[in-house]
């Protein structure tokens, strides 16, 4: 099944997002990912169905579709909300001013008091208006769901019919509703704007992400005499395998691997580590990090859309076009929203048309109560409920990206609010996973095994496992003299266990695997033949620096700490002991974390923190799955969320930023529902009086800026 991400011009609100989600779904297919802020749909595309198909029919709703692999399209006029919004502008300042008692006396404005002169500069705006929001609105009501644009129009086009019929009947003064028509059109081309610059501030952190993809490299190459010559290349046409050389200051072009040199990097544009990171020689370096001093060649070891900071926007991307629960219930209102607001439309422009009197006592007539009833049409703000949680996810998911947090759906920046315990895996989590060889020992029954040999076997067995232990073994007695198995297999939570050409059976594992318990307790790897222990190992590890404090964070919020782990219950107890963790389960197999992980997760919501092939069920079983970015792929691919500084720092800023994300989305609903509550019966009983619709339409532009300016200050909000 092909994943399919295009670029789509034209979206403005949740409206045109849903507009486009529900005839994706017409065409089968499931749960498409539409952001309008972003301006992006990804989905994945059946077997059945074309790409040019679906690129039509997008492009048949009034959206402009464009491949993510061309260019930006060329800027042309009136291409954007700016210069319609001072095109329209130009044209409106005498419509209105003439308005202003005094300026009819002004020598020559007398003018712009005719009806066809005020008709004349309406066409203009007029017709850039309807081009927008007239094609924006026709387009959504054939999808079976009108967007805001459709209330705009509406109320343009009454206002401008209604002058344009008393023009023609010799009745211009008395239906003179032009500058109506044109602070309409004007006003709300301006509160787009407003909107487009103040959404474009929420993905701020994501922009200085995209920058650091694109930089100059020094690209190394050879002549005939093998001499280096350097040349200056744009990173995205670096290949896997090229040579470049990294100065101090420079940003390291894409990710590669040091073969000569030293250097201390700043990675906070991936980890949100500002303290810079010694690097030599067979070090990997993250794309988009700098070089803070030192020098270093390298070669290319990923590019494009398979590095690491790649990896982290395109996750980012996907999670801001996923819905959190939240959402639902202000699409399912933003999509009955249009019909409502016309239907109170018709019933304001009747209402006031047979009830309402003036403060003489007299009927206002059908010109004030259409006035009224556009005013309705402009001030609703369906925008403003569509874009409340958009924002504030935007904005949460920029935050964490920028500070090595990364969230692959949006569903989780919310679960984080409920969060009651977090259960902590012990090796390469809790402790830092750099195994150092302490001790090991051959027993006295296999004297035919000197010291050479017994690493060798070691060896042998645990080159074939990723666990963290087996790697430090592996590294330490890497040897030529391996033995080849005619079968080997990696038993979870338990050990390797191979079988030679002659029908030897080894085990390399824990104290459970021996058949005979009499043996010495208390060691990390025992080593067996057919049965019989042959010899042992130790290793040592040591406690994260930051564990301690993390963990002291967590139980200040009231937060309940596990640990869960398939190490030996004298080693767990010592390393939760420590850390003042409140409960510790040791001695557990990968079944029985996720049976322990299912019972935590139904007395409440449970996050798991792992990084192993062992914790990837338990992480996929938790409320909310956290990795380090050192875990293994599997334990990566299972968790929700990725702390990218390889350690626990960010652990409690994560769970904070979910809680404030949270609250930020409410605040926004909350704005949005009472801002319509209030302003649709204001502008419905005429309290804005004669200048309603002008006042509405500016109302309605400042709204949405109300909820962007909002979310933005989560940039700014404690975490912890």
């Amino acid at each position: 099944m092909e994943h399919v991400q295009l670029k789509v011009d034209g979206m403005s609100c949740t409206n045109c997002a849903l507009s486009i989600h529900k005839y994706l779904e017409h065409q089968g297919v499931s749960e498409p990912k539409v952001s309008f802020m972003e301006g992006e749909v990804q989905f994945d595309m059946p077997a059945s169905l074309k790409k040019e198909t679906l690129v039509k029919g997008i492009a048949s709703l009034g959206y402009k579709v464009r491949g993510q692999e061309e260019a930006a399209p060329a800027k042309k006029w009136l291409d954007n909300n700016r210069d319609r919004a001072i095109f329209c502008f130009l044209f409106t300042i005498p419509l209105v001013a003439h308005m202003i008692p005094g300026f009819h006396q002004i020598p020559g404005m007398h003018v712009f008091m005719n009806p066809f002169v005020q008709l004349g500069m309406t066409i203009p705006v007029f017709i850039v208006g309807m081009g927008y929001f007239g094609k924006s609105a026709w387009n959504s009501m054939l999808n079976g769901i009108p967007n805001m644009n459709v209330l705009v129009s509406i109320g343009a086009i009454a206002s401008f019919g209604y002058s344009l019929y008393g023009t023609f009947i010799g009745k211009g003064m008395e239906f003179a509703y032009y500058e109506t028509t044109a602070t309409i059109l004007t006003l709300v081309f301006f509160g787009n704007y407003l909107e487009d610059a103040s959404i474009e501030s929420t993905q701020r952190a994501l922009k200085d992400l995209v920058k650091a993809q694109k930089v100059m490299a020094n690209m190394i190459v050879f002549d005939e005499n093998h001499k280096e010559i350097l040349f200056n290349v744009e990173s995205d046409t670096l290949k896997v395998g090229d040579l470049v050389l990294i100065n101090s200051g420079e940003t390291i072009p894409m990710d590669c691997k040091v073969l000569w040199g030293e250097a201390n990097v700043n990675e906070s544009i991936v980890t949100g580590e500002s303290v810079p990171v010694f690097r030599k020689m067979n070090d990997i370096l993250l794309g988009g990090s700098t070089i803070e001093n030192g020098t270093v060649k390298a070669y290319i070891t990923a590019v494009g859309n398979d590095t690491v900071l790649a990896n982290i926007l395109k996750m980012v991307k996907a999670a801001q076009g996923e819905k959190p629960p939240v959402q639902i219930l202000a699409d399912k209102i933003s999509a009955i929203f249009v019909p409502l607001v016309l239907s109170i439309a018709l019933v304001t422009l009747i209402g006031n048309y047979f009830f309402a009197h003036n403060a003489l006592g007299a009927p206002i007539g059908f010109g004030e109560s259409m006035l009224r009833a556009i005013a309705v049409l402009v001030i609703s703000c369906p925008c403003a409920m569509g874009l409340a949680t958009p924002a504030a996810i935007a904005v949460g998911l920029g935050r964490g990206a920028r500070n090595g947090i990364v969230f692959k759906n949006a569903k989780s920046l919310e679960t984080f609010k409920d969060i009651k315990q977090v259960v902590f895996d012990k090796t390469g989590t809790l402790t830092t996973g750099h195994f150092e060889i302490a001790a090991f020992k051959i027993v006295e029954k296999d004297h035919h095994l000197d010291e050479a040999a017994f690493k060798a076997l070691v060896y042998s067995l645990e080159r074939y496992s990723n666990h963290p232990i087996a790697k430090c073994i592996s590294s330490s007695w890497k040897s030529s003299n391996t033995i080849n198995w005619s079968k080997i297999e990696e038993v979870k939570g338990m050990g390797i266990q191979a079988l030679d050409k002659e029908g030897n059976v080894y085990w390399s594992g824990s104290f459970k695997t021996l058949k005979d318990q009499k043996a010495e307790d208390g060691h990390n790897v025992y080593i067996q033949k057919n049965g019989v222990l042959i010899g042992w190992v130790d290793v040592t590890d040591q406690i994260r620096p930051e564990a301690k404090e993390v963990i002291e964070t967590l139980h200040k919020q009231g937060i309940h700490t596990i640990l869960l782990s398939g190490d030996r219950k004298e080693k767990c107890e010592s390393v939760g002991k420590a850390l003042g963790i409140q409960e510790i389960m040791s001695e557990q197999s990968p079944a029985d974390k996720l049976k322990k992980l299912d019972e935590l997760t139904a007395i409440a919501p449970t996050a798991m923190v792992g990084d192993g092939i062992n914790d990837a069920p338990a992480l996929a079983k938790a409320t909310i799955g956290i990795s380090l970015s050192n875990a293994s792929h599997i334990a990566i691919q299972s968790a929700q969320v990725i702390l990218m500084n390889q350690g626990l720092k960010n652990l409690p800023m994560s769970l904070g930023l979910g809680r404030r994300t949270y609250e930020t989305i409410k605040e926004n609903l909350g704005w949005a529902f009472s801002y319509n509550i209030v302003a649709i019966p204001v502008a419905a009983l005429g309290l804005l009086g004669t200048w309603g619709p002008t006042y509405g339409a500016l109302i309605m532009g400042l709204s949405d800026v109300v909820l962007a300016l909002n979310s933005l200050r989560l940039f700014k909000k404690k975490l912890v």
